[in-house]
């Protein structure tokens, strides 16, 4: 299946794009998309909270992933 994945800040910059089309086994879950993105994009590893949002909700790594879903990458924010 195929999802649409939406990367900001620094996992935009890992990633090389801010929409990204990302192929997945059927009933692949929110944790498993995470060890593929690492695996191709080790850099993701160095992310320590990195948060995730399916279709505008924050996920867990338990979530199942359905076509077309919208996978939002947040990495961790700074202010000053």
């Amino acid at each position: 299946m195929e999802l649409n994945i939406l990367a900001f800040g620094i996992a935009k910059d890992i990633v090389g794009a801010r929409k990204l089309r990302y192929r997945v086994a059927a009933h692949t879950r929110v944790g498993e998309l995470l060890e593929q993105l690492q695996r191709q994009y080790p850099a993701l590893q160095g992310l320590n909270s990195l948060k995730v949002a399916v279709n505008s909700e924050y996920v867990g790594h338990d979530y199942q992933l359905s076509e077309s879903d919208e996978v939002v990458l947040i990495p961790p924010v700074s202010g000053g």
